[in-house]
């Protein structure tokens, strides 16, 4: 029997999937009570009940936390080395992205049936991304200088964070910000498409102080990201994308009971972009993207006090070029400035947390245009933004209880926007252990979003009498875990009103779906899956588009992982699922399956090599169509690196 080329990739990626099913559950067959464990020194492992702070603004246990969480840890994110936060993302449950080709490319995620401009990022406590756009540039930042990524899924973070946590929160700690000894390490790595990177690290600590710093320079050749040659905006050359990054955190002790801390989190890079065809061949955009936040805490028996401040940037600069002698383009410069106090409180029993909170969002945009001009060329015309500013004042009150048998959170939140007035969000959550082991849970929150400046000025898309998006969102849960294991399945609802569409309050949605995730250790051996079932319908009365899946929100999607790791090694088999999909412009996308290898080796005590391959099976997918153009993806690729330490 012969197989085509595609019935043939269909047959590899079933037959692998039925193997790594296979593999894992005769694994778990095998497994006995006497389950070794394995030191928290070694290699990567499933952290069952880790910390996390997103969820509740606390530090709080992953078992007592009501909502779905995700901890991206140092050990797992050095899979990634050489690649964005973008690329950590998309190996995540229930987590699926659209980009308009390779590195550093334009690039939009979605989290339970919302895109990026739905799901707030911060980092460090900071708020961060496109205040024009709404939507964070996490393709620019480089891995490599971050310390943890927590996701929290669904809305309860609206309650805690205000504006744009509709879908979900995602938190991004910077590189040094949990120093356990002093160290030197450096990095060097090449891949696919010419692809270098090399960074060095410091870090330093005693007794009441640390301090960290991580540079590294970034770069790649590219690919040519437009795959249809009859575009519009097509020109065959590769997009190459280069960046230089930095990290920085300093902790000290003042006394017993006071601290302060700073960070900041920068990076500068450059992509080559294609626009408008052979009219524009050596298009390219610049972009400066960071965040920095300092702090004093102080501790009493009773309470923990927080002051903080903080900035991100978030500017572009983009250059459609004709010759060095004449270039015309934009740019969009945009900063968040915030400040926020607050207060944990022992209740006993449960803490209460109260605090108070200042933003400001500011833009500054405008046109470039170098002389000396065609003749016949009419200048560029700059987009009014009026105001291009805004403040929002806030107040929150928070109470999280965390018992032996039950777990109890609710939270409620006060905005004062100063172009819509005021807005308040408020979450309550519950649940039981009647098994040991075993939980089940309940939680309700609402949720808004405030329109983006593009949203209310952008010739032709625009309307300055929007009003912000809200939901209203119900999830209920089961859990259960022990020492090798934890797994939970859980199911939400969501009732959204006033989306934003074609430039009006018209759109309505109903989002519901299922998330399952399993995370097991035993032994030498991890392995996991997750499967998302997402419906999420267009509402909206009178539409052409009632009733159908929204844009690039697939059906189904899943993944499975099976990992085998030694003091001396440790290696990764993961395959991730996307079914079809429908595009902005109704076109039909198909499903993919990548299969993906991750592995490190210890050389020795300092010496550590990494190696991931993506895409091992060289399927050819597309995760983005619009405006004609159909935006290529990378086939088979690698990254190898070498990191050495100095303890």
């Amino acid at each position: 029997m012969s197989l085509s080329r595609s019935s043939s990739r269909t047959y590899l990626r079933l037959s692998i999937l039925s193997a790594l099913g296979l593999l894992a559950v005769n694994t778990a067959m095998a497994v006995t009570p006497d389950v070794a464990t394995i030191n928290d020194s070694e290699l990567p492992q499933v952290e069952l009940d880790e910390i996390i702070v997103t969820a509740t603004r606390t530090p709080t246990k992953t078992s007592n936390v009501i909502a779905q969480t995700r901890v991206i840890d140092q050990e797992e994110l050095q899979r990634y080395q050489g690649q964005t936060v973008t690329d950590v993302l998309k190996n995540q449950p229930g987590i699926n992205i659209t980009q308009s080709g390779g590195m550093g490319t334009a690039s939009n995620f979605y989290m339970r049936g919302f895109d990026s401009k739905q799901v707030l990022v911060i980092i460090d406590g900071i708020r961060y991304g496109s205040i024009s756009l709404g939507s964070p540039s996490l393709n620019l930042l480089s891995a490599d200088q971050l310390d943890r990524i927590e996701i929290l899924y669904g809305a309860s973070g609206s309650s805690i964070y205000g504006s744009d946590a509709m879908g979900g929160v995602i938190q991004i700690f910077t590189k040094g910000n949990s120093v356990d000894k002093s160290n030197v390490s450096t990095t060097v790595g090449y891949g696919s498409n010419n692809h270098y990177q090399i960074g060095i690290t410091g870090q330093l600590k005693n007794a009441t102080s640390s301090m960290s710093l991580g540079v590294s320079r970034n770069e790649t050749d590219g690919f040519n990201v437009i795959a249809n040659p009859e575009s519009v905006d097509y020109n065959a050359d590769d997009d190459g994308f280069k960046s230089t990054n930095a990290s920085l955190a300093l902790q000290h002790k003042l006394s017993d009971s006071l601290s302060a801390g700073l960070s900041a989190l920068y990076t500068d890079s450059t992509t080559d972009i294609d626009s408008a065809g052979n009219a524009f061949p050596n298009a390219y955009s610049d972009q400066k993207n960071g965040s920095a936040n300092a702090y004093l805490q102080y501790k009493t028996p009773l309470t923990v006090s927080k002051l903080s401040y903080g900035q991100s940037i978030d500017k572009s600069t983009s250059h459609d070029t004709y010759s060095i002698n004449y270039q015309e383009g934009s740019q969009y410069d945009t900063t968040q400035e915030q400040a926020r106090l607050e207060t944990s409180i022992d209740a006993q029993p449960g803490t209460v947390t109260v605090g108070a909170e200042w933003l400001s969002q500011k833009l500054d945009a405008s046109d470039i245009l170098v002389y000396p001009p065609y003749p016949d060329t009419t200048p560029p015309v700059q987009t009014p933004y009026d105001p291009d500013d805004r403040t929002v004042k806030s107040a929150f009150v928070g109470y999280q209880l965390a018992d032996t048998y039950y777990d109890l959170q609710a939270n409620y939140r006060l905005d004062d926007n100063s172009q819509y007035g005021n807005e308040s969000t408020y979450n309550l959550g519950a649940a039981i252990r009647p098994l040991v082991g075993m939980r089940i849970g309940a939680n309700y929150a609402t949720g808004f979003r405030a329109p983006t400046f593009n949203d209310l000025y952008w010739p032709g898309f625009s309307n300055p009498n929007l009003k912000p998006e809200r939901t209203k969102n119900t999830e209920v849960f089961v859990e259960y875990a022990n020492d090798a294991q934890t797994s939970r399945l859980t199911g939400y609802y969501t009732d959204a009103e006033d989306l934003i569409s074609n430039a009006a309050n018209i759109s309505e949605a109903k989002i519901k779906g299922l998330s399952l995730t399993s995370d097991w250790n035993m032994n030498d051996f991890i392995f996991g899956l997750g499967y998302d079932y997402l419906d999420a319908k267009d509402k909206t009365a009178n539409s052409a588009s009632y009733d159908q899946q929204l844009a690039y929100r697939p059906k189904n999607s899943g993944l499975i992982y099976v990992g085998y790791q030694q003091p001396m090694f440790d290696v990764r088999l993961e395959a991730k699922h996307t079914d079809d999909r429908v595009t902005a412009e109704n076109n039909k996308l198909d499903s993919y399956t990548l299969l993906n290898l991750s592995g490190a080796v210890y050389i020795n005590p300092n010496l550590r090599a990494n190696l991931r391959v993506d895409n091992i099976t060289d399927e050819d997918y597309t995760l983005s169509s619009q405006f004609g153009n159909i935006y290529a993806t990378e086939g088979t690729s690698y990254f190898g690196s070498l990191t050495y330490n100095w303890f």
